[in-house]
């Protein structure tokens, strides 16, 4: 076995400590004969210091397009000729969305708006809509709004947001590459805030975006450094009119070389399933992450793009013998 998951063994699995970056980037270029004992050792890994449990979410965007950043990979930026266009959702359809994300068994709702950040209507309406959703369903509430105001993050608090996603979308030196009317560091300071304000932190990002396999350890190790209480893992699906829409879509394998590289980084952190598995690793890909090191899944669709039925994801948990973890009130 190579040095890197023996030493991943004592060190990750045995006392709970990540990798460092220098480890994360052995684990990224290990050789594909290795990469099963990888995935073995990632599922150990998670086992031991997540247990089986695996949080099934579900996600709606509030605000859809028309977002003012120029983000390369997405299809909601006002700036590109992406088809996507400016949408507002109403109250009574985002409840809707609440109610049947609940009967798909999902613990946790996500409300996304394609801005920079909140406007004083955004918020109004997230008010009305956190309450309307916590009157008629019994789920968690989580939101992704953009970058945040101190005051903001009160707001969301006092609405009984439980969680807050912003993703760093990669690591510090290639963020530049990717975007370019925001800094990486605007995105850390909105964490930050979040993190001290008690709502738990939701980070991650998009992995095939240009960047190099060393840029890939150098975000899990960033990553591994803010401690995200969930780190959703996306993988680009280039999207048409966009300035990465001509991207090739990430390797099979080198995705599920990152999915145990991000899991021995972070051996405690819930690792989300996002956008892009479907186009990268198909239906055995998906099986091989499960059994690697991930324990969270977005069921049904995503924002701009069609992801599994929500019934194929919780078939295929319940063939692996793994349970849907329950509402908690004490998340």
């Amino acid at each position: 076995m190579p040095e890197i998951l023996d030493q991943a063994r004592t060190q990750v699995l045995g006392d709970g400590v990540g990798l460092d970056q220098a480890g994360i980037l052995a684990v990224l270029n290990l050789p594909d004969e290795h990469l099963p004992a990888a995935l073995q050792l990632a599922h150990d890994v998670r086992m031991r210091w997540c247990g089986p449990e695996v949080e099934v979410e579900g996600i709606v965007s509030l605000k859809t397009g028309g977002c003012p950043e120029d983000c390369h990979f997405c299809s909601q930026s006002g700036l590109f000729t992406s088809p996507v266009r400016s949408v507002w959702l109403d109250i009574p359809s985002l409840v809707e969305a609440a109610k049947q994300t609940a009967a798909t068994g999902a613990t946790e709702f996500c409300i996304v708006a394609a801005v920079r950040g909140p406007d004083a209507r955004l918020m109004k309406q997230m008010r009305e809509g956190v309450a309307a959703i916590k009157a008629a369903v019994d789920i968690q509430v989580a939101a992704s709004l953009g970058m945040l105001t101190k005051e903001q993050v009160d707001d969301l608090v006092d609405m009984g947001v439980h969680r807050y996603n912003h993703n760093l979308e990669t690591c510090k030196s290639y963020f530049p590459n990717v975007v370019t009317t925001h800094s990486w560091e605007e995105r850390w300071e909105t964490l930050r805030m979040v993190r001290d304000s008690g709502m738990e932190v939701c980070c991650g990002g998009i992995l095939g975006l240009g960047e190099t396999v060393e840029q890939r350890a150098e975000f899990a190790a960033q990553l591994a450094e803010l401690n995200p209480h969930e780190v959703p893992l996306n993988f680009l699906n280039p999207r048409p009119g966009t300035p990465l829409g001509d991207r090739p879509v990430v390797e099979g394998k080198d995705a599920l070389r990152a999915i145990a590289a991000f899991r021995l980084a972070m051996p405690r952190t819930i690792l989300r399933y996002a956008g892009g598995r479907e186009i990268t690793l198909g239906d055995l890909g998906t099986r091989d992450g499960l059994l690697g090191g991930i324990n969270a899944v977005i069921v049904g669709n995503y924002l701009t793009t069609l992801g599994r039925p929500a019934t194929a994801d919780l078939e295929l948990l319940d063939e692996l013998k793994m349970p849907v973890k329950a509402l908690s009130a004490t998340l």
